[in-house]
């Protein structure tokens, strides 16, 4: 399997590695059980890889309701202590009105305007410390 494409499998969403950081556009809606596989595909990618940043692009993505939003505020959560940050990038106006009116926060995210302004912000975090000792890097 190559190392740029790591989820061609049907029926999940495509997560795809650039250089330290992973890559995922959404495209549409994302059904419930897409999403949390989603959630759990990127927790392993993040453990086995050791990335340090996910990009969550949503600008394909028309609604964001409480589900979608819990899940990507627990995508973050999970990121982080697995030591990665995590940008969703592209939200719609719309959306963010949304996420407002839903009173969801999502705490642990970092936005970006667009998938590039997203890709500089991780490139300026600091490597996050994996818990129980310093932050390997992957060859």
């Amino acid at each position: 399997m190559s190392d740029a494409y790591l989820r061609p499998v049907t029926g999940h969403v495509p997560v795809l590695r650039l250089g330290d950081v992973l890559l995922v556009t959404l495209q549409g809606d994302l059904h419930d059980s897409m999403a949390q596989q989603l959630q759990q595909d990127l927790a392993e990618t993040i453990s086995r890889t050791g990335v340090r940043g996910v990009l969550i692009d949503i600008s394909g993505v028309e609604i964001v309701d409480s589900f979608l939003g819990r899940v990507l505020a627990e995508i973050a959560a999970q990121a982080k202590l697995l030591a990665a940050r995590t940008v969703v990038a592209g939200m719609r106006p719309a959306v963010a009105i949304t996420l407002v009116e839903l009173g969801l926060t999502l705490p642990g995210l970092l936005t970006a305007l667009s998938a590039e302004a997203g890709m500089e912000l991780l490139a300026q975090q600091k490597p996050v410390t994996r818990p129980g000792g310093p932050r390997q890097e992957s060859p």
